[in-house]
């Protein structure tokens, strides 16, 4: 076995090298001073050992306790060294390695881990990393290193840099660069990492090896803390390394999160044992040779002799006694410290040793074999030492002003000591961080500065063309020159600022603020204002990105001192832009006073050259100049106060404001004004009066988005537009807007985006009645969302549960809501499209599991802002309705207070109306009385006839007549009920809404019934009939019930041919058997709007979701083939045709083969259904 280079000593001094004789455990009694004999040695034996070195092999000797001069020559005729263990082979830890060996395995079957191993400097985290990374790679799976610095000065994300490297990854593709509008936009960074790490990991299993998080960037650690989540369910195995004493800082904030990860587990390294200590000696004095001789060493024969003397034969036993001694002596001076037990073990077979005077740490240790280097060799390393851990010797040669051949020379000299490490061609590294911190604790003040200025010049030399990996490098070491002078402090603020800049650039935001901080502390006295107003705004917005509001207000409000202080009303605005978009009561009063003070100061003075305008005259100069700064920037502030008075509730002044933004952005085709003013506007104009106005702005927002090539800008003109159609009830049209979205989202990256695009793919679906993509999409952005923002997350996907479950139900097997209970996540709207009915309402003696899902979804609550103080109770009282518990919806709804003092958000004003007339008329209906607060909520929404009750893009509720003809029918008004549930029907039908077709239907049945005029039971059987099909068809589970025993209360099955099976529903072209169905019918002296068919309004479920290829294979499922006969067919692989199968399964809510089949069948014979499109 070869010993490594740092165990091994050169004199390149001497000419004739020393043999070397190395010490047995025996003699360290002898050596250490504390017992037994020195033996009467005629001559030493002689050990030779043969080594490689930096790739090449060389002839490489301990050094010698006792030496003789040998002659080179004499070395050909030695026999050959036999192979010894490496003295840093690992010792103990059996129990360790046999947690990592068991972790490793369940890792490989797809349950991984996330070890936290922790422990002192020098106790063998690192080592024990390596022994993990060996098994891994023996047992097949990949492995990946990322070593944090030593040193600040890394590059943002430096370790996840490094692994993803070594994975064939790039980490500029996979961690990305630009700008971020907000703080959730760096999520994207977290998702491409988990992606690629996730990605390898599936490919037969991936090891990641962070070492010392504890020096990590905050974004570096706030990704391991998002592979956190997701580990559980990988087969990835990470390993983290930390100082358990040096938990400060960022990891002191993200450690309780990580160990908080269901997947984590805390692996603690405590100092070896007296037996480890003892074994750790003998390794490092010991050959450990198969021959079972104590020393292990090889004895050559010399003069003729061939055995040791007696004499020495007793010394050696005499020590071996006392071998128990000496480990207790190095166990009391090193508490096992397996760093410090080595020192010392060198220091033994160095001859160093001094028992009367050991060591006190490591550090003095390390310090005491840096004096015993030649002074060119010290000079180099502590150059090298002050350059960092690892360096290249080019860089150090010319800190030092020697030629690169002579720096190896030196380096080879200085590993030779044990203090470096060759790892590649001009390429070292301290064998410990330890033994840097040592080497750099080793220079003068002077000297020091001297090879900081050096390592700064040099790099910044050398990287001039492409600095951006060695920014903060450079700034660490002009940082430490700061103190020096003016000119270094100067320096030393522009390299940081430079390093800053990259940071943020890099979306490491938090980096970005502490490089900021440090910034501003270089040269305050020579800082101008407007120097230091432009670090502080740089470090507000980075602050704002990593989510410290708190942060950002202080820097928001010294940005604004140091504007006032410049006379820069410019920046000024720069310093109240600093807080858009970050709403909160502190957030906003500051953000408000900001704004109104920057308007004020640019309507009387002009940046550019600062002459006092005042009244008409700003007026004037603002029009005739549209391209001036001052004219983008009242618009931005404009849209910022907007903004501000969208959160207050404030709607005069945000039409007021936004209107005027949207003129001056238009006016200086500023596309940052534009974009802010078009957001702002859009805020202004809710509801349906605003609709038109909305579509606008959204085409206005998607040409920009073209002519600047923002993704970002075309995500908001789709999401406007969507929402707009599906509260104009054009809910195929929404559909096709759908795949811009999707392509934009696509662009834009990062868990925000994706769940806007998955609320509003929620939000159709459920409207068009494809409930089972709806709860799938909702499912999905709710998870995306909740760990980043849940208040909006949690409105957003209750909002829309309320929906579902009111087709679907609440309670086992609907799949509705599954995110809010535990355990529930998987599959869901796995059943949303069978079974029959619980009847509305469901949950209410549904069985206990039933109740226990309503109750995992009612027990969720979440803190509305301020304009939500009303819908919260709203929501939550129609939830329990749902939920079939009248009583809790009556005490919930009684914390809106009073209708006329209800403060609903302006984009919500119509489902919050049609929530309140539903739930009370539920309570009506259960006996509890609000007849007549019933009536008046019905005045109230009469003004929305003609609309759909949307908003807010997160869920639908029909057309307004529903609720006003379920109000009607619970106050007993036939006649207005049959009217408007008439009319519903119609609506719901032209908006392509089956499902609410069905409702208006069943309720128009009801009340036909109830009315009981000539010609309405007729009329009601077919309206029954209709509902019923419908229903089964979509799987209304809340209605297949109530429909089916209604339409047999009627005298009639309800469905053709004894058909029953919602999962087998066949509907003839002729549905109603009525005119009232696909027609008109006067019912009670008014029109009977029917509208299309109900075939035609039941939409085929994989009609849209199945792609062509997609759609052929289901066809060769019906067929009855297997998957690889269906790869035969169709040329692909047989994992290519299972995972078409498992697509369809999930696309079409099915869990079996011959639901495919049945679906291809039901879609072939029914001559009304759309035929599958051909390839």
């Amino acid at each position: 076995m070869k010993i490594p280079q740092r165990l091994l000593l050169h004199d390149h001094t001497a000419r004739s090298r020393p043999r070397a004789v190395r010490p047995s455990l025996g003699q360290l009694p002898i050596l250490l001073g504390v017992g037994g004999r020195r033996p009467a040695t005629r001559r030493p034996p002689r050990l030779l050992l043969d080594g490689k070195v930096g790739g090449g092999s060389a002839r490489n000797r301990w050094p010698a306790v006792h030496t003789e001069p040998v002659d080179d020559r004499a070395e050909a005729s030695e026999a050959p060294a036999r192979d010894v263990p490496a003295p840093d082979a690992i010792v103990g830890r059996r129990r360790e390695i046999a947690a990592l060996r068991g972790w490793l395995r369940s890792a490989g079957g797809g349950a991984g881990r996330l070890v936290l191993c922790a422990g002192e400097a020098g106790i063998g985290k690192t080592r024990l990393a390596r022994e993990l990374a060996g098994m891994a790679l023996a047992g097949g799976c990949a492995v990946a290193w990322g070593r944090c610095a030593e040193t600040e000065g890394a590059p943002a994300f430096w370790p996840w840099r490094q692994a993803l490297r070594s994975l064939g990854a790039d980490p500029d593709g996979v961690l990305g660069r630009g700008e971020a509008q907000s703080p959730q936009d760096r999520f994207r960074v977290f998702e491409g990492v988990a992606d690629a790490i996730g990605g390898i990991a599936a490919r037969g299993g991936l090891t990641v090896v962070l070492d010392d998080i504890h020096r990590a960037d905050e974004p570096s650690l706030l990704v391991l803390r998002h592979l956190a989540d997701q580990v559980a369910d990988a087969q990835l195995l990470i390993l983290a390394t930390f100082r358990d004493r040096e938990p400060a800082g960022a990891l002191a904030r993200v450690l309780p999160d990580l160990l908080r990860s269901p997947a984590a587990v805390r692996l603690d390294l405590r100092g070896f044992d007296l037996a480890e200590v003892s074994e750790q000696l003998r390794r490092m004095t010991t050959s450990g040779t198969d021959s079972g001789t104590d020393s292990g060493t090889e004895v050559a024969a010399s003069d003729g002799e061939s055995t040791a003397t007696a004499d020495e034969t007793e010394a050696e036993m005499t020590a071996s006694a006392s071998a128990s001694a000496t480990a207790r002596l190095v166990l009391e001076v090193t508490a096992g410290n397996p760093l410090f037990v080595r020192e010392i073990g060198r220091a033994v077979v160095e001859g160093t040793w001094r028992p009367e005077q050991p060591p006190r740490t490591v550090l003095d240790a390390v310090g005491a074999r840096l004096d015993r280097v030649g002074p060119r060799c010290r000079r180099l390393v502590q150059a090298a030492a002050v350059a960092g851990r690892r360096f290249g010797i080019a860089l150090v040669a010319t800190m030092i002003g020697e030629p690169v051949e002579e720096c190896l020379r030196l380096a080879d000299e200085a590993a030779a000591h044990g203090l470096l490490d060759r790892l590649g061609a001009g390429e070292f590294q301290f064998v410990h961080v330890l033994t840097r911190d040592a080497v750099e604790a080793s220079l003068a003040g002077p000297e020091s500065a001297s090879l900081h200025r050096a390592v700064a010049t040099a790099l910044a030399d050398r990287f001039a063309d492409d600095p951006a990996e060695h920014l903060a490098d450079i700034a660490r070491h002009w940082a430490q020159l700061a103190p020096y002078g003016a000119a270094e402090a100067e320096a030393a603020r522009v390299w940081t600022a430079r390093a800053a800049d990259e940071a943020v650039r890099r979306l490491a935001h938090e980096e970005g603020a502490r490089l900021y901080r440090a910034a501003l502390t270089f040269g305050q006295s020579s800082t101008t204002d407007t120097d230091r107003c432009h670090l502080l705004v740089a470090l507000g917005r980075a602050s704002y990105l990593a989510g410290d509001l708190a942060g950002c207000l202080d820097a928001a409000a010294r940005a604004a001192d140091a504007a006032r202080a410049a006379g820069r009303p410019d920046l000024l605005a720069d310093a109240a832009l600093v807080l858009e978009a970050a709403p909160g009561q502190d957030v906003n009063a500051l953000a408000h006073q900001l704004c109104e003070e920057a308007l004020a100061r640019l309507g009387t003075a002009t940046a550019a050259t600062g002459t006092a305008v005042t009244g008409t005259a700003a007026a004037t100069a603002v029009s005739e100049d549209p391209t001036s700064p001052t004219v983008a920037l009242r618009a931005r502030l404009l849209a910022q106060r907007a903004h501000l008075a969208f959160y207050a509730g404030e709607q005069d002044q945000l039409a007021s404001q936004s209107a005027e933004a949207l003129t001056l952005a238009r006016r200086c085709a500023d596309d940052q004004a534009l974009t802010d003013a078009l957001r702002a506007r859009q805020e202004a104009c809710p509801g349906p009066a605003g609709r038109e106005e909305r579509l606008a702005l959204a085409t206005e927002m998607l040409a920009l988005s073209r002519r600047t090539n923002s993704a970002r800008t075309a995500m908001w003109g789709e999401l406007w537009r969507i929402e707009a159609l599906v509260e104009s009830g054009q809910l195929p049209a929404a559909a096709e807007e759908l795949p811009g979205l999707r392509a934009a989202v696509e662009q834009v990256g990062g868990p925000v985006s994706a769940w806007h695009r998955d609320r509003a793919t929620a939000c159709v679906a459920q409207a068009r009645g494809r409930y089972a993509e709806a709860l799938a999409a909702g499912r999905r952005g709710f998870d995306r969302m909740r760990v980043i923002e849940p208040a909006p997350a949690g409105g957003a996907y209750m909002a829309l549960t309320y929906a579902l479950a009111c087709h679907l139900g609440l309670g086992a097997g609907t799949g509705v809501g599954s995110g809010f209970g535990t355990g529930t996540g998987a599959g869901a709207g796995a059943g949303a499209g069978a079974g029959a009915g619980a009847g509305a309402g469901a949950g209410a003696g549904a069985g206990s599991e039933a109740d226990s899902e309503a109750e995992a979804v009612l027990r969720q609550t979440f803190e509305p802002p301020p304009r939500f103080r009303t819908m919260a109770p709203l929501t939550r009282a129609a939830m329990f309705l749902v939920a079939g518990q009248p009583e809790a919806a009556a005490a919930t709804y009684e914390l809106a207070g009073p209708p006329a003092s209800w403060s609903l958000p302006a984009f919500f004003v119509l489902p919050g109306q049609v929530y309140a007339v539903l739930t009370v008329a539920g309570l009506v209906t259960a006996g509890l009385g609000r007849s007549d607060e019933l009536d008046g909520l019905l005045e109230r929404l009469q003004a929305f006839r003609g609309e759909h009750a949307s908003g807010g893009g997160v869920s639908y509720l029909g057309p307004v007549e529903l609720a006003l003809g379920r109000g009607a029918l619970t106050l007993g008004r036939l006649d207005q009920a049959v009217d408007d549930l008439t009319t519903a029907a119609g609506i719901a039908g032209r908006a392509g809404a089956p499902g609410f077709v069905a409702q208006a239907r069943y309720h128009l049945a009801t009340a036909l019934l109830a009315r009981g005029a000539p010609g309405d039971r007729a009329l009601a059987v077919a309206a029954a009939r209709d509902a019923n099909r419908v229903a089964q068809v979509l799987g209304m589970t809340a209605y297949t019930g109530l429909t089916s025993a209604l339409v047999a209360d009627l005298g009639d099955a309800g469905t053709p041919n004894g058909a029953r099976s919602s999962g087998d529903i066949h509907l003839p072209a002729s549905v109603g058997g009525s005119a009232a169905v696909g027609g008109s019918a006067v019912v009670g002296g008014s029109a009977v709007v029917g509208g299309p068919a109900a075939a035609e309004l039941v939409p085929d479920p994989g009609e849209e979701m199945l792609s062509p290829r997609e759609r052929e294979v289901a066809r060769l499922v019906a067929e009855g083939l297997t998957n690889r006969q269906i790869a035969a067919r169709l040329v692909i692989s047989e994992r290519t045709a299972q995972n078409h199968v498992q697509h369809i399964l999930t696309k079409l809510g099915f869990r079996a083969r011959s639901q495919i089949a049945a679906w291809v069948v039901r879609n072939s014979r029914d001559e009304q259904r759309m035929s599958m499109p051909a390839e």
